[in-house]
């Protein structure tokens, strides 16, 4: 006897839209990402239905920040209709499965500014203290 669609498991549910996301792990001050499909309306209740990578934000001994993807079944999940989020896109973008998310580039041109305002600041304070 099928379920009723309340329960969850009903027809609609099955083909209810997915997305693509990033799911937290991890404790305080050291997350870590599960890249995962889910249902699309976002609850605590719902399972994942299934987990395509991982991101590791915080950089290791070699200054990296590691990132694992299945891309196959990535690329079955984007032909069955299933959404991106804008972080899971800007990871995509940067591996180069996606062209580059316009939020990366915004992300390292701030950077840019920065190192150079450092910069100038530290060549004034140099000649402040030369002279």
């Amino acid at each position: 006897m099928p379920l009723p669609p309340a329960s969850g498991t009903g027809r609609y549910f099955a083909k209810a839209a997915k997305s693509i996301r990033l799911v937290r792990h991890g404790c305080t001050n050291r997350p870590f990402f599960h890249i995962s499909v889910t249902h699309r309306k976002r609850t605590t209740t719902q399972p994942v239905i299934e987990q395509l990578g991982s991101f590791d934000p915080m950089p290791n001994a070699f200054n990296e920040k590691l990132v694992a993807l299945n891309l196959e079944r990535l690329k079955y999940w984007l032909g069955k209709g299933a959404h991106v989020t804008p972080p899971v896109g800007e990871l995509l973008g940067l591996s180069g499965f996606f062209p580059i998310h316009p939020r990366s580039y915004m992300t390292a041109w701030r950077n840019r500014q920065a190192e150079e305002l450092a910069q100038q600041k530290e060549a004034e304070k140099a000649s402040a203290t030369a002279s």
